[in-house]
């Protein structure tokens, strides 16, 4: 089991750069604009659509580097604003012919462009996290990690609605699910299994240790095993729950009325412990699945289980129970964010200041199915490398896939979304020259 550092055992290290990080918190079905986007408070409310038109709206913010002002969705960021940055504008790779919602998530970090892989129906090849860890991820226990707060086994859809990452076109890289067997995997020993808390298998060790150590590392050893301790009582918790909930007879299956909250968070805090410790370097969090109507358990929402993919559809009637969904995927973002930046690094930075982790999802609205003008949030500056505490616009007319003599072909209106993992890949200390159909870096972006 990795510990996190202390100064005690290596003063040499202060001079030593942190390892840079990479994750990313996919979000599905979209959000409701005018609660997430600056200057479209007034926007429409959309009806329900398949032809994936982007919503009309002359408000938008102008071109160009802009103070971040925080929407009522993106609120719960107020804490860590500074290390924030709202980008806009950006257009997402898209194939027509197959459903929409099967390339959100499947292509959202893709290295394919459009009608470039001859034996999938989508532009879906090795994504951007797979790459980034042929670099960042040589020197740790595992390139990358994948978690996912879908704990449904009924598998409505196929494997392309439900997963952000893949080795390669048809080769998903399957995710963890369930908080146990993801707590066994990463900080698991034989020994383990024979006690039921961990600080047991260390004990001694760190009894010994601690008399080492000074104050502040003692205390940074104590949060740490407070912090993985507290983690095993989260899952121990849900367990509990969800073996409850199997005695009752339930319209829905007992995952259903799991507090979706509460389990969100302890997959995110197993994903911050392992970046934290050096388990990864690179890390996918799918929050949940495209167009499944299986119900979750928004507790402090909702009475009641409901589907976030029905809803979306009639935003007439449930605008309201929407962005607060909306608000509260960005609450569980935010408060890994918060939790990023209060971990040190060697050199008196933090974990979060040596991440890119970013926010995202495939679709600019969960009604017009528009693939176009996505919200995009980047948390972290890759040691220095990108700006924070701004709203990066980078087009006022992203807009739906067009037609040029009858063909659909790729946005020109907005900016694509390859080129935003084009500069984060370059930032990390890739080196290349073109990702995707991307057509340049977001220079903006850069510090």
């Amino acid at each position: 089991m990795s510990l996190p550092w202390l100064e005690s055992l290596g003063l040499a290290a202060a001079n030593q750069k942190p390892a840079q990080r990479a994750a990313f918190f996919y979000v599905p079905i979209g959000v409701v604009r005018r609660g997430f986007f600056p200057g479209e408070a007034n926007g429409p409310i959309p009806k329900f659509t398949s032809d994936r038109k982007a919503l009309g709206n002359s408000a938008r913010i102008p071109v160009g580097v802009h103070p971040l002002t925080l929407t009522p969705t993106l609120q719960p960021l107020e804490k860590v604003k500074d290390k924030v940055t709202l980008i806009t504008g950006m257009d997402r790779t898209f194939q027509p012919g197959t459903d929409v919602h099967a390339q959100c998530a499947s292509c959202f970090l893709t290295s394919a462009g459009t009608f470039t892989v001859r034996q999938s129906p989508y532009p879906q090849a090795r994504t951007l996290d797979h790459i980034l860890a042929e670099q960042l991820g040589t020197n740790t226990p595992f390139r990358t990690l994948e978690f996912s707060s879908n704990s449904h086994k009924d598998n409505k859809e196929s494997i392309h609605f439900d997963n952000v990452s893949w080795f390669g076109t048809g080769h998903v890289a399957p995710s963890m699910r369930d908080p146990r067997k993801a707590y066994r995997q990463l900080f698991g020993t034989h020994e383990l299994q024979a006690y039921r808390n961990i600080t047991d298998l260390v004990l001694e060790d760190a009894r010994s240790l601690k008399r080492q150590l000074g104050h502040a590392d003692q205390q940074k050893l104590s949060e740490y095993f407070d912090s993985i301790r507290s983690i095993e009582k989260q899952v121990d918790r849900l367990e509990q729950m969800k073996s409850e909930l199997t005695k009752v007879n339930l319209a829905e299956p007992a995952e259903a009325h799991l507090p979706r909250g509460e389990y969100i968070r302890v997959m995110g805090d197993l994903m911050v412990v392992a970046l934290q410790t050096g388990l990864t370097n690179v890390a996918t969090f799918m929050v949940g699945p495209e167009r499944w109507n299986t119900p979750y358990l928004f507790e402090s929402l909702f009475d009641k289980p409901r589907s976030h993919h029905g809803m979306s559809h009639n935003q007439g009637n449930h605008i309201k129970d929407l962005l607060k969904v909306d608000r509260f995927h960005v609450a569980q973002f935010a408060y890994l964010v918060e939790k990023m930046g209060k971990i040190k690094e060697a050199n008196g930075t933090s974990l979060l200041d040596n991440t890119i982790f970013t926010y995202g999802s495939g679709l600019g609205d969960g009604a017009t199915h528009q693939y176009s003008a996505l919200p995009i949030v980047v948390a972290g500056s890759g040691g220095g490398k990108l700006i924070t505490g701004k709203h990066l616009n980078l087009s006022e007319t992203s807009g739906p896939v067009p037609k040029e003599n009858g063909k659909f072909v790729q946005p020109k209106q907005g900016r694509p979304l390859a080129n935003l993992w084009l500069t984060q890949a370059k930032a990390l200390g890739l080196k290349l020259n073109r990702f995707a159909e991307s057509t340049g870096e977001v220079k903006q972006l850069l510090s």
